[in-house]
């Protein structure tokens, strides 16, 4: 196929760029006009063209795209514009804003500027700083030509940097997956429930009223009170958020705005805990509204564009963007599931949603050698109950229903090195309170029966003085994983790292800790916590693969932690659904031995899944 390369140059000003707009709302917006575009077809010479936009596009046909690969530096933008604006559907997407998050990780910068630099490749230019404010009819034939050279860089910077990629040794099924999540954007296929969505924000706001009213939430004594403000919370069944005061040294509530676990709260998933965080902060709205209001923006506009970050976080997973995090729609809550049910399939088509069952319980047991939980899994046994009879001496036809949550968040909580104390805060946010001593025993219990993970967590502590030294040393299951020593890295069985930049030992108050640098600074790590890095890294390889053999017959439109949503048409949803879940349940060949399982549900709309 050929390679077909492009940038846009567009209209901005200081109220319309996308520093104040998401990508959809700007593209989108009557306001939006192309200046110009410049593309390169191979290694052939650059063209640039400016006009009407009906000159543009006739341009833009000349070009065979649905035959062709298309590279962009943030193919997001560049693919709706060529999409939304021009009806151009590339056969395939490639993004090198993409491909340097994965190569090079999350803590540095991928701008354009930033990774020609970093090969040495060139240097990109500045005119787009000139054209504030500038409409296409407000440049000067000078002008234009100059903005032209300097798209024309940028085009030739970008097909340089995508062939160092590639000679780097990008993978390509993560190129697949670069294609996959761009389309989920450029080329939107859910709709949005408008009356719904209409309805959900009035109820919302309602229900935030009478809640302050009926909590008299105009005393400020209740509000500006930490005492009154946590029983408020606990009358809601939520555990107050606490922090060691850094003037006592003693415990206290961390109610502050800048607070972690108060900023957790107005993330809630009932909105009447985010109401009453958003009173208690002074703030106007609440998480739900604003996301709901957007919802009802874009189901103005048009279909929904899923808008999700390749290699969001350190372990190559995906992550919210472009101010839409659909990775955490609420699920419980008295309205749970509204925004999620005004998600809708096109028209005589349903969603097929595949979440993967439990994978890091399973993923961790498989890497460790926990031969014993793999074959429960295997044999689609009971794990939460096991682990429950292991914590209680009962026999598993005797364990209780809240006996098995025991076990259920035991092993699902436990796996990577947590300790007593906050294995007992974790089971106070499900409403179960635990004595300190009680937490300590059943955390000592999960570790005498899953003795080789507690060996991989230690196994991980010497991985971590290994690389560390920049020297080498065996990590979890032979022939998965791979220390890189010059690059404090893990290479993973994509070929991509686990990186680790600058990691070093520090004498703190409980001995040597380790520390590497992130953009936040430094940031603590140990042998459970890397355990915890590769399994996800695992998971969502598997995941991601399993995706790309979905996407061989069936469009998806959404991943979700260790789900897969696509659509489907309605005539076929059976075959589909078996489909999904056959693909679902396969492991790469790297995997082998990995017991894999998955649960699905399907719908007219996402929130039937």
């Amino acid at each position: 196929m050929n390679l077909i390369t492009v940038d846009f140059e567009t209209h901005y000003s200081k109220t319309y760029s996308l520093t104040k707009l998401t990508t959809e709302e700007y593209v989108r917006d009557p306001q939006f006009e192309v200046i110009g575009v410049a593309v390169k077809v191979n290694d052939a010479e650059t063209g640039w063209a400016s006009g009407t936009h009906e000159q543009i596009a006739t341009w833009l046909r000349q070009f065979p795209w649905d035959e062709s690969i298309a590279l962009a530096h943030n193919a997001m933008f560049d693919g709706s514009i060529l999409n939304w604006r021009y009806d151009i559907k590339p056969k395939f997407w490639v993004d090198t804003l993409c491909m340097g998050r994965a190569l090079h990780g999350v803590e540095v910068s991928g701008s354009l500027a930033a990774l020609v630099e970093r090969y040495g490749i060139g240097e990109k230019g500045t005119e787009v700083n000139n054209a504030l404010g500038k409409r296409r009819e407000d440049f000067t034939p000078e002008e234009l030509s100059r903005y032209g050279d300097y798209c024309i860089n940028d085009v030739e910077l970008t097909y340089k940097l995508f062939d160092c990629m590639v000679k780097a040794g990008f993978p390509r099924p993560e190129m697949k997956l670069i294609d996959v999540t761009t389309r989920m954007f450029t080329e939107p296929v859910l709709g949005l429930n408008l009356p719904l969505l209409e309805q959900h924000l009035e109820d919302v706001r309602d229900r935030k009223a009478t809640l302050l009213a009926t909590c008299q939430l105009d005393d400020n004594g209740v509000l500006m009170s930490n005492p009154k403000f946590a029983e408020l919370l606990k009358s809601f069944g939520v555990e107050p958020p606490v922090k060691i005061s850094l003037t006592t040294g003693k415990e206290t509530w961390a109610f502050a705005k800048s607070d972690e676990g108060l900023k957790a709260l107005m993330e809630h998933p009932d909105d009447r805990i985010q109401a009453l965080v958003a009173a208690r902060i002074g703030a106007k709205s609440t998480l739900e509204e604003t996301r709901t209001e957007r919802f009802i923006g874009i189901a103005k506009r048009g279909l929904m564009p899923v808008p999700l970050k390749y290699y969001a976080a350190h372990t190559g997973r995906w992550g919210g963007l472009d101010s839409l995090n659909l990775q955490n729609l609420p699920s419980r809550g008295a309205n749970a599931g509204r925004l999620k049910t005004s998600i809708t399939a096109p028209p005589d088509s349903v969603i097929i949603d595949c979440d993967s069952a439990q994978i890091e319980a399973r993923v961790l047991a498989w890497l460790a050698g926990q031969q014993d939980v793999v074959a429960a899994f295997a044999n689609k046994e009971d794990v939460y109950k096991k682990m429950a009879s292991k914590i209680y001496g009962k026999v598993e036809a005797d364990i209780s229903t809240s006996e098995r949550f025991i076990g259920k968040t035991t092993v699902l909580g436990a796996g990577y090195g947590m300790g007593a104390p906050k294995f007992k805060d974790q089971l106070k946010t499900f409403g179960v309170d635990a004595p300190l001593e009680e937490s300590r025993r059943i955390i000592a219990a999960y570790r005498e029966v899953n003795w080789a993970v507690v060996g991989l967590w230690k196994q991980a502590q010497i991985v971590l003085t290994a690389l560390s030294q920049r020297s080498l040393t065996q990590f979890g299951k032979e022939g998965v994983l791979a220390l890189v020593p010059d690059e404090q890295a893990i290479r993973l069985p994509n070929g991509l790292l686990l990186r680790y930049e600058g990691l070093a030992p520090e004498q703190g108050e409980k001995g040597v800790q380790y520390t590497y640098k992130t953009r936040r600074g430094r940031v603590k790590i140990y042998g459970g916590k890397v355990v915890e890095n590769v399994v996800q890294a695992l998971a969502r390889i598997v995941v991601g693969e399993q995706m790309l053999r979905i996407a061989k017959k069936y469009r998806p439109v959404l991943t979700v932690h260790d789900a897969v949503a696509c659509v489907a048409r309605e005539e076929e949803a059976a075959e589909a659904r078996a489909y999904v879940e056959e693909c679902m349940r396969w492991v790469p060949e790297w995997a082998e031995g990995l017991p894999v399982n998955c649960e699905s549900g399907m719908g007219a709309n996402y929130g039937e899944c």
